[in-house]
């Protein structure tokens, strides 16, 4: 997969992730955006290394949901 199409998988989950803690979490969407940008979820979404972006936008949040409830990552 060329390194574009990945970048586009990743800026896609994003926003839906982002949409997800604006929508479930009754986050502001500054909030939101800080809280996706600043988590170890994001970082691990962000390594193409791992794979994570090859994953369902609701296992992804799945993991970012337990990252924020527990401050570790599954």
């Amino acid at each position: 997969m060329k390194k574009e199409e990945v970048n586009f998988m990743i800026e896609e989950i994003s926003k839906e992730l982002i949409l997800l803690l604006v929508e479930e979490r009754h986050l502001e969407m500054r909030k939101a955006l800080d809280t996706l940008y600043n988590s170890d979820t994001y970082a691990r979404l962000s390594n193409t290394k791992n794979g994570l972006y090859t994953q369902s936008t609701a296992y992804i949040y799945e993991c970012l949901e337990r990252e924020l409830l527990t401050g570790k990552m599954m």
